[in-house]
């Protein structure tokens, strides 16, 4: 339940009162000091209490939530709530334990694209950099209602969302991998390649190098499917980062090119020298800022160029792939694209470290009194 929030104002008011910066602290009184942790902790929360709590909203019935005034606004209060909860790898696996992980994937089946969204993107929040995560959700048959969004949700958000949760469940993982090749994954990225919302296409090209990368003849199955085709036409799009998206998907494809039967067909050839003649002549007439903004696209096009053809393109005789103050050997376009940020820190995550127990307004559960009747 939602609760008044703290008086702030008057603890600032309280502590400038008895200091005043410069002597040494004074003795607190009994009551003071009593005062003053009974305020500390009433803006701590118990945060396996709290999950237990909305994981017992989440297998309510629709209707009962609905007859208690809960709205679906408040449910994706509820789950923006969870997912910082479970950015802490530790609260990520205990919500399986306290029984919340099938509920949430429950909601993935909402009748509101709203909450279907917050889910997904709950639990990309769960699996990333998480292997015990990813195991559980895998378990669970997660990865099957997720490519179900991903491939039918009539809401594109809901399938952005989805396929964005099922990029963080497959990286480094095996089963995941294959499952969604078995499942005609790749059919579903060319469907959200041809769409025309920019989100939804960045999230399928991001995609594409990695797993490309992880099963190199794959690359064979994107050609059948015309992917070159379609990723020339997107290297020309007006948005920065699907044209280094697409680029970047070309480039695994080239790699399989020598001596190989895979990787762009020789009669694309054509078209995608055209491609990267206008773009490196668009490149030559930016000025020194706009140079700077497509850094990574310049190496790009210079390493599919010589991918292709077997010689550096013209950027490098021109000056242009490496600027003035860059660094002086090109940077890694790719594998930085593949980590998700939300736990960068996951690598040197330590496991006696506790996840923090600050405090913030919980949303509207099930209404006054009935949630700690239904709990006990």
């Amino acid at each position: 339940m939602a609760k008044e929030g703290p008086n702030w104002e008057g603890l600032l008011k309280w502590s400038l009162a008895h200091s005043d910066g410069t002597g040494s602290s004074r003795k607190l009184s009994e009551d003071d000091r009593k005062w003053f942790m009974e305020a500390m902790q009433s803006q701590t929360v118990d945060v396996v209490k709290r999950m237990k709590e909305i994981t017992l909203v989440m297998q309510t019935p629709e209707q009962v939530l609905e007859s208690h005034g809960v709205t679906p606004q408040d449910i994706g209060d509820m789950l923006d709530e969870l997912q910082e909860h479970v950015e802490s790898i530790d609260m990520a696996n205990d919500l399986h334990s306290i029984g919340g992980l099938v509920p949430l994937l429950g909601y993935l089946k909402n009748s509101h694209a709203n909450i279907r969204q917050k889910a997904a993107e709950v639990l990309t929040t769960i699996v990333q950099n998480n292997p015990r995560g990813q195991q559980l959700v895998m378990e669970a048959n997660g990865l099957e209602q997720l490519l179900s969004n991903f491939t039918l949700d009539p809401d594109v958000m809901v399938r952005t969302k989805a396929l964005g949760a099922i990029s963080s469940l497959i990286r480094h993982n095996k089963p995941g991998i294959s499952a969604f090749r078995l499942a005609n994954g790749y059919a579903a990225l060319k469907d959200a390649l041809s769409s025309e919302d920019v989100r939804f296409q960045r999230k399928a090209l991001n995609l594409i190098p990695y797993l490309l990368n992880e099963n190199r003849s794959d690359c064979g199955i994107v050609t059948e499917l015309g992917f070159p085709h379609i990723l020339m036409d997107l290297a020309s799009s007006e948005d920065a980062d699907v044209r280094e998206a697409a680029l970047r998907g070309l480039l695994e494809l080239a790699q399989d090119r020598p001596g190989k039967p895979d990787g762009i067909p020789n009669e694309e050839d054509d078209k995608l020298k055209k491609i990267l003649q206008k773009r490196i002549k668009e490149i030559g007439k930016m000025s020194a800022e706009d140079l700077g903004a497509v850094k990574e696209e310049r190496q790009l096009v210079d390493s599919l160029w010589y991918a292709c053809y077997n010689e550096p393109s013209s950027l490098r005789e021109n000056g242009l792939l490496v600027l003035p103050g860059e660094d002086s050997s090109p940077p890694d376009v790719a594998s930085k694209h593949f980590e998700p940020p939300l736990r960068a820190w996951a690598a040197n995550w330590n496991p006696d470290t506790k996840p923090s127990s600050e405090k913030k307004e919980s949303p509207l559960l099930i209404g006054p009194g009935a949630l700690s009747d239904n709990a006990s």
